[in-house]
Formats: C-alpha cells, sequence, structure tokens
C-alpha cells in the first residue's frame, strides 16, 4: 500500500462524496475508486460497503483506519521533518587515542549544539581497526593519526601533530641526544596498530629493530602513570597529549638530534559512502 493510497482513504472516511472529495483533492472520481479498489486489494478486505451510489465505511474499514492512522501520521511527519531541509539523524564515528581523547569531544560537541536533531555515537580504537571499520562500513567516519592509502579509502588532512620524546629524568630534559643514546632507557610504547607507534618506529628507520620495547600501553594516564613514577622509562607521545605536565615540570621533553617526528591527522570515510545532508556538513565542519 502506499502513502498515496492510504491518505485517500482517510479523505473519504471524513468525506464519502466522491465529486466533492475529487473537486478538493484536484483528481477525478476514478482515481479516487481506483485507488481505493487497489488498497483492498492489497488488504485481502472491502473497507467500504457500495450502497448504490454511496461508499460507506464498513465495520474492517473502521478497524483498519483505528489501527493505521497514527502511524500513517508519524510517517507524514518523519517526511516533512526531513523535507525542511533540517541536519538529523545518527551518526557513527571512531577516533585513534589523540584524536578521541583532545579534538573529537569538542568538535562533537560544537556540532551537536548546532544540530539539536542529531545524534553522535563514538568510539576510541586505534588507526588499524578504525581503518577495517571504515572499509568494513561499520562506521561513517574515522579519525586517525597514520596515513591510508587504501583504495576503499578517501582520506582529507583535519590537522598537524607533533611526536616528542618524554621522560620523567630531568637530566634528560637538559641535554640533546642521537635517538640510539636513548635505547638503554626502558622503553613504554603504545599497542601495536596505534598511529603513534607506528609513525615513530618509521621515523626510526632501519635502527627501530634495535629499540627493546619494555612494556606496552594503551592509555594515556597509564603511560603517563608509568613515567612519573619510573624515572629510568622513556616513551613517544603526541605533544597535546603530554602539554599539561610539561608545563607543571612533571614531564621533560628530551630534544634530538637531526630527528623531528611530525605527523598529519586524517579524517577518513569509505569511497561508496552515500553522502546524506549529515554525513556532508559533519564533513565540512571538522574540515
Amino acid at each position: 500500500m502506499t502513502l498515496k493510497e492510504l491518505a485517500i482513504f482517510y479523505h473519504l472516511c471524513e468525506d464519502s462524496h466522491l465529486s466533492n472529495l475529487a473537486q478538493r483533492l484536484g483528481i477525478t472520481q476514478s482515481a479516487i475508486s481506483l485507488a481505493i479498489k487497489s488498497l483492498e486489494q492489497k488488504i485481502g478486505e472491502q473497507l467500504f460497503d457500495r450502497i448504490g451510489k454511496k461508499l460507506i465505511l464498513n465495520e474492517i474499514g473502521r478497524l483498519f483506519k483505528e489501527k493505521t492512522h497514527s502511524h500513517f501520521v508519524a510517517l507524514n511527519d518523519a517526511e516533512d521533518f526531513f523535507k525542511d531541509s533540517k541536519i538529523s539523524g545518527i551518526l557513527n564515528i571512531a577516533s585513534s587515542k589523540t584524536i578521541g581523547d583532545f579534538m573529537t569531544p569538542q568538535i562533537v560537541f560544537d556540532f551537536l549544539t548546532l544540530h539539536e536533531h542529531v545524534t553522535i555515537q563514538k568510539d576510541i580504537k586505534n588507526s588499524s581497526q578504525i581503518i577495517q571499520m571504515v572499509k568494513d562500513a561499520a562506521i561513517d567516519i574515522g579519525f586517525i593519526e597514520s596515513s591510508c592509502e587504501d583504495a576503499d579509502i578517501c582520506k582529507e588532512v583535519i590537522g598537524d601533530d607533533q611526536l616528542i620524546v618524554v621522560s620523567a629524568d630531568p637530566c634528560l630534559g637538559e641535554g640533546t641526544f642521537f635517538i640510539d643514546e636513548l635505547f638503554f632507557k626502558k622503553w613504554i610504547l603504545r599497542e601495536k596498530g596505534s598511529g603513534t607507534r607506528e609513525v615513530f618506529l618509521d621515523a626510526l628507520g632501519v635502527i627501530a629493530k634495535e629499540l627493546k620495547i619494555f612494556m606496552e600501553f594503551s592509555e594515556f594516564e597509564e603511560a603517563k602513570t608509568i613515567l612519573l613514577k619510573n624515572p629510568q622509562t622513556i616513551t613517544c607521545l603526541s605533544r597535546v597529549a603530554v602539554e599539561k605536565e610539561l608545563l607543571r615540570g612533571e614531564l621533560f621533553e628530551v630534544k634530538l638530534f637531526n630527528l623531528t617526528i611530525e605527523r598529519k591527522f586524517y579524517m577518513i570515510y569509505n569511497k561508496n559512502k552515500y553522502a546524506s545532508k549529515l554525513f556532508t556538513e559533519f564533513k565540512q565542519f571538522v574540515c
């Protein structure tokens, strides 16, 4: 059954004079009759008794109206809502750890402030997991810290970041070192699949294989706790992740000879993703 057939049915319930209704709706009487016959065939029951030239709503018709009218009104309301060009819907996103902790919360808050009919469901995963989720269409948009060259994925740069080596050992904050001079320290790094880890090890090049990883972590607070309580430990993190600790003099940036580690933050989405108004608006808002 169609919304048009239902609309004619409800109109006919209020005014059973075909000529009056045809004039009011701007259609022919035969079009009204055909719509009602089509509706009755789909239901398998007659909704009106034909008494002479009159159509009288019968007991089946009254029940059908009672059971369906509220749903018809709701469907019309939904149609009108979307026709009003309001940005609405439910958007699923996932962010890598640095972006998810320090960037997307404010982005989501600001966007929801502008669009009251939108819901954003967000998750935090590592970059490799997010890439796979985008490929599988498990999420609408992903935010990652490492590049992605997959042919099925579109990517856009949304920001710049710098990775720095940090420690709670104040002596390391006073000099400048070659990176391999620090390999004797107890290195703690993000888990495999993390964009931060991948970018750092790629920057080291061939000597990365000489680095012994003492411990892995997934949460920034976990890493900071280890660093602050154990000055013999060292790690590489985004500057934004340790900004407060650096300002308070709790952690120290270890300056390096001939090694600056910079990276881009990316927004990614499946190349076949349907560009709804919500998707397009959020994408433009982020960029």
